[in-house]
C-alpha cells in the first residue's frame, strides 16, 4: 500500500508530492494529461518553432515562492530569466508607469507628486520580505508566524479595498499600474483585500522581479516532476480518475482538483456547494513577426504589460467580466513577452507574445478584436506583426484543464472571505470530510499562481496524519 497518492500533476499536486517523498513517504502522481504541467505547461499552439505557455508565463510568486526556494529545482532545469524591467504600464501619450526592480525607479516613473508615497508604501515590508511572505503563504494554520508584528502591519494595509489604499495617490499613473495589479486576479477593485493583492505583487517585483522560466512554463512542472522522480515518487500520465476507486490503496489522497470535481469523485455531494468560481479569461498566444511596436519605450524591455488606459477603464472591465455578465468593450489586459529575454521560445528574429483579457463565466464569445484594439492603441501596428494566433475562450480553457471552471484560471473567485477562507469558511482547509482525503488545488490557501504553497501547506496536514496513523 503506498502512503499517499496525488491526483493531477500541475505544480501544487507536484509540489505536495515532492514534499512528501522528501519525508519518506511512498507516492504516486496520476495525471489526466498526456503530460505533468497543470497550469504551467509549453506547447505549440500556432507555427513549428513558436513554443507557447497556455496559461501561466510570468512568475512573480514563483521565484518568491517558500516552497520552490527550500527545492533544488534548477539542479533539474528550472532557470529563471529576468528581463530588464520586470513590469509595464503603458499610457496613451506614449509614456510608461513601471514596475522595476529599484522602488526609487518605480517611484519615480510615477511622477513627484505620488513618489514619496508609493516608498512609503512598499519600503516598510522589503527588509523582512522573505518572512512576511513565508507568514502571509502558509495562513491559515500550517506554521505560526515568524513575525506576527510585520504580519499584522501588512493585513491592516492590505485588508481593505485596493482603492482605498490607492487614494493615498494623487495622480493617475500610480492608480493605473497598481489597479491592474489587482487585476492580475480577475478581483473587482472594491474587494475585501485586494490592496493585499496588489500590494504583493509590487513587494515582490522589488524583491525578486518577475522572471520566466527559460524553455516556458514547462520547465517549472519537469523540474518538479524529475525531483520527485528521483526521490522514488512514481508519475502515471493519460490517467482519468472518475472514482476514488480508480486509485491504488493508499493512507492519503491528495486532489489538485477542483472542489466541484473532486466533490464528484470522492462522493461528498454538495460539500463544497457554496464554493464560488469567478469570471473567465479570453487566451491569445500570438506567434509575431518581430517585436511589440510599442510605443512606450519602456514597454519594449518588460517581460509583462498591463494595458488598460486608466484606473477607471480597468475597473470597469473588471466589473462587466465580474458582476455585470458581459464583455468589456475596452478590456483589461495581462500580456507577456518571454521572447525579449528567452530566444529559445521562438525562431531568430521571430517572438511569441501571450495576451488575455477578462470575460464572464462561461462566456462563448470571441475577444479578440476588441483585446487587438486595445493593443493597437498602445503598439499602432502590432496586428502586422502577427503571423498566427491561436485563441482560447472559458469553454476551451475548460476543456484543457478541468480545473479552470467556466474559463476561471484561478479555480476559484478571489473576492470577499474566499480570498483569504478557501474552498471553505475552515481553518483546516486542506482536510475535507474523509479523514483521508485532501485537497491542495489553487482553491485552498494561498490561491492562484504557480507558487506550489498550496501544496506544500497540503502535504504538511497529509504528513501529520500520516505520522499520527
Amino acid at each position: 500500500m503506498l502512503d499517499a497518492v496525488v491526483v493531477g500533476a500541475g505544480p501544487n499536486g507536484l509540489t505536495a508530492a515532492v514534499e512528501l517523498a522528501r519525508r519518506g513517504f511512498s507516492v504516486a502522481v496520476f495525471e489526466a494529461r498526456d503530460t505533468v504541467g497543470g497550469g504551467a505547461r509549453t506547447e505549440e499552439l500556432t507555427l513549428p518553432g513558436f513554443r507557447h505557455d497556455p496559461c501561466s508565463a510570468a512568475h512573480p510568486l514563483g521565484v518568491n515562492s517558500p516552497a520552490f526556494r527550500a527545492l533544488p529545482l534548477e539542479r533539474y532545469g528550472l532557470e529563471w530569466l529576468h528581463p530588464e524591467l520586470p513590469m509595464a504600464h503603458p499610457f496613451t501619450d506614449g509614456s510608461a508607469a513601471v514596475l522595476s526592480r529599484s522602488v526609487a525607479e518605480t517611484a519615480a516613473s510615477f511622477g513627484p507628486r505620488d513618489a514619496g508615497a508609493y516608498r512609503r508604501l512598499v519600503e516598510p515590508f522589503l527588509p523582512k520580505w522573505d518572512t512576511l511572505v513565508h507568514d502571509f503563504m502558509s495562513l491559515p494554520r500550517t506554521a505560526l508566524p515568524r513575525d506576527p508584528v510585520t504580519l499584522a502591519r501588512f493585513g491592516l494595509t492590505g485588508l481593505p479595498p485596493s482603492t482605498w489604499l490607492t487614494s493615498r495617490f494623487r495622480d493617475e499613473r500610480a492608480k493605473t499600474l497598481f489597479a491592474g495589479l489587482v487585476g492580475h486576479v480577475m478581483a473587482p477593485l472594491s474587494g475585501f483585500a485586494t490592496g493585499a493583492i496588489g500590494l504583493v505583487f509590487a513587494v515582490s517585483a522589488h524583491a525578486r522581479g518577475w522572471p520566466v522560466a527559460r524553455g516556458g512554463s514547462q520547465s517549472i512542472s519537469d523540474a518538479l516532476a524529475a525531483y520527485l522522480k528521483d526521490l522514488g515518487g512514481e508519475i502515471h500520465t493519460d490517467y482519468e480518475v472518475k472514482r476514488l476507486d480508480d486509485l491504488p490503496p493508499a493512507r492519503a489522497y491528495v486532489f489538485d482538483t477542483s472542489p466541484t470535481a473532486l466533490a464528484k469523485i470522492a462522493g461528498f455531494g454538495d460539500y463544497y456547494a457554496n464554493y464560488r468560481y469567478g469570471a473567465g479569461v479570453f487566451k491569445v498566444d500570438y506567434a509575431l513577426d518581430g517585436p511589440v511596436p510599442w510605443t512606450a519605450k519602456e514597454a519594449r524591455t518588460a517581460g509583462t504589460v498591463q494595458i488598460g488606459a486608466d484606473s477607471t477603464e480597468i475597473g470597469t472591465a473588471l466589473r462587466a467580466a465580474s458582476r455585470e455578465n458581459r464583455a468589456p468593450e475596452k478590456p483589461f489586459m495581462i500580456t507577456v513577452q518571454p521572447s525579449i529575454v528567452d530566444p529559445t521560445r521562438a525562431p531568430a528574429g521571430k517572438q511569441v507574445f501571450w495576451a488575455y483579457g477578462h470575460v464572464p463565466s462561461g462566456w462563448t464569445g470571441d475577444l479578440t478584436d476588441a483585446l487587438e484594439r486595445q493593443l493597437e492603441r498602445f503598439a499602432p501596428g502590432f496586428r502586422d506583426r502577427v503571423l498566427a494566433r491561436a485563441t482560447a475562450g472559458p469553454p476551451e480553457l475548460a476543456a484543457r484543464n478541468a480545473n479552470y471552471v467556466g474559463g476561471d484560471i484561478g479555480t476559484g473567485a478571489v473576492s470577499g472571505l474566499q480570498i483569504l477562507l478557501r474552498p471553505k469558511l475552515s481553518l483546516s482547509p486542506y482536510g475535507t470530510p474523509h479523514p483521508a482525503v485532501f485537497i491542495c488545488s489553487s482553491a485552498t490557501p494561498p490561491g492562484p499562481g504557480v507558487h506550489g504553497m498550496s501544496g506544500h501547506n497540503a502535504a504538511k496536514a497529509v504528513w501529520r496524519r500520516l505520522r499520527q496513523s
